[in-house]
């Protein structure tokens, strides 16, 4: 009833409003008509039309005027290779308000771990700067003569539910595909079994997809080496994502890079990427663990990402874009704390990477050469300690090579970031680093 009253006010007034411009436009006795038409000419252009583009532009503007009100991520300063410990520790948590913001024009995926519960958070609070969010719940496993999809007790509806809520992001699971591999994938029956799981699973959960892992288990099983069973697998990818697709869903494959400047028969190539160009949305490409407790060093350097990319897509002055989107450069939000002598370490997360920081108060050097900064100290016992933690320069620069290849980016994980991360995939000013 309310709403109704409104509306006959509205008009009412719209009427009276109406009635008074008649009854201003009618002729004063002894007034111009020259004057009349200056004043109307005046109302028109200096009070009417200001006013009126000042409406619009509210209207149409108004998330931009927000947002050029705050100051970015850039104009903090922040963003160097000469940083210093304490302004990580200041400005870690200060990520920008507007976390709605994606400016990132790619496919970006974010993993979330149920060991990290951060991670949950974090995907709530940004899930507009993601397109596809992928839980790492699954595994598909051999049981007997037949085959269990494993995981369903760690899907969380209510969390689904409240992320589908606040953005459009997709949910795709993530399933590790463990199922004996020479069993799997020389019996038809098999194949056909482990597809329908999958794709049941989706339908009952009401899941938008899946993310598959799979090639790295089927290396480590040493079945990639045989060209037939090797072709196989392939089928088998390609089998499952055009199932998914029959059922509007999306389909995205992890895969490793190679570790060599040759490809070997084992590693996931450029023929692979083109046979399964059109059953699979996208290709979650781990760039990262470069370095380990046998070879301590950087996470991911940038020559190495650039070589990655070349034996993948060829250069990127002649790259396929279509293809190439489908690319998605994996980016770790996790560091490596390793023990220079004696050996050791190992992963290294925000809460630890800060923890380090408050206790040792380390200077941090830039190395130029992988794009990454390093700190060093001395843990209780005296042994000396190297870490490579991510930071906004670092994480900056593998962007910016994301977007002059034209491809996507995926995250592992968003629980081991820290939150000032996020602010660098909605912001305009994250060309151009200096170095």
């Amino acid at each position: 009833m309310a709403r109704r009253r409104e509306k006959r006010s509205s008009a009412t007034e719209s009427s009276e409003r109406r009635h008074n411009r008649r009854d201003v436009s009618k002729p004063r006795d002894g007034e111009p008509e020259s004057d009349r038409r200056l004043i109307t000419i005046f109302v028109v252009f200096f009070i009417v039309i200001p006013a009126v583009s000042m409406a619009v532009y509210k209207v149409k503007f108004a998330d931009r005027v927000v947002i050029e009100t705050e100051p970015s991520i850039r104009q903090k300063g922040i963003i160097k290779t000469d940083i210093h410990f304490q302004e990580i520790l200041t400005e870690h948590s200060k990520a920008s308000e507007n976390s709605s913001a994606r400016h990132y024009d790619y496919p970006v995926l974010a993993y979330i771990t149920p060991w990290n519960s951060k991670g949950y958070d974090m995907a709530k609070i940004y899930n507009s700067k993601f397109t596809h969010l992928s839980p790492v719940w699954y595994d598909l496993k051999s049981q007997g003569s037949g085959l269990v999809l494993e995981g369903r007790h760690n899907a969380d509806k209510g969390w689904i539910q409240e992320l589908r809520s606040r953005g459009n992001a997709m949910i795709l699971p993530r399933v590790v595909l463990e199922a004996v591999p020479e069993e799997l994938l020389k019996k038809k029956k098999l194949r056909a079994k482990a597809i329908n799981l999958i794709v049941t699973e989706c339908k009952e959960m009401e899941y938008d997809g899946i993310v598959l892992e799979s090639w790295s288990r089927w290396a480590g099983y040493g079945v990639l080496h045989d060209p037939n069973m090797r072709k196989m697998a392939l089928q088998f990818v390609k089998h499952l994502g055009d199932a998914l697709h029959e059922q509007h869903m999306q389909f995205m494959y992890v895969i490793g890079p190679p570790r060599s400047e040759k490809l070997q028969m084992y590693d996931f190539g450029p023929e692979d990427l083109q046979f399964l160009k059109d059953s699979v949305d996208g290709f979650s490409l781990m760039t990262y663990d470069f370095s380990n407790a046998q070879n301590p060093g950087p996470n991911a350097p940038l020559k190495w990402i650039d070589l990655t990319l070349k034996l993948l897509l060829g250069s990127s002055n002649n790259v396929d874009s279509s293809l190439a989107r489908k690319v998605l450069l994996g980016i770790n939000f996790y560091g490596n704390d390793f023990a220079i002598s004696g050996g050791g370490g190992g992963a290294i997360i925000g809460r630890d990477y800060l923890a380090l920081l408050q206790k040792h108060k380390p200077t941090l050097h830039w190395d130029k050469e992988s794009g990454e900064h390093i700190i060093m100290y001395r843990d209780d016992k005296n042994i000396k300690h190297a870490v490579f933690y991510p930071t906004l320069m670092s994480i900056l620069l593998r962007l910016e090579n994301a977007r002059l290849w034209g491809i996507g980016i995926s995250i592992w994980e968003i629980g081991q970031g820290l939150d000032y991360f996020f602010d660098l995939l909605h912001d305009r000013e994250t060309s151009h680093p200096k170095m």
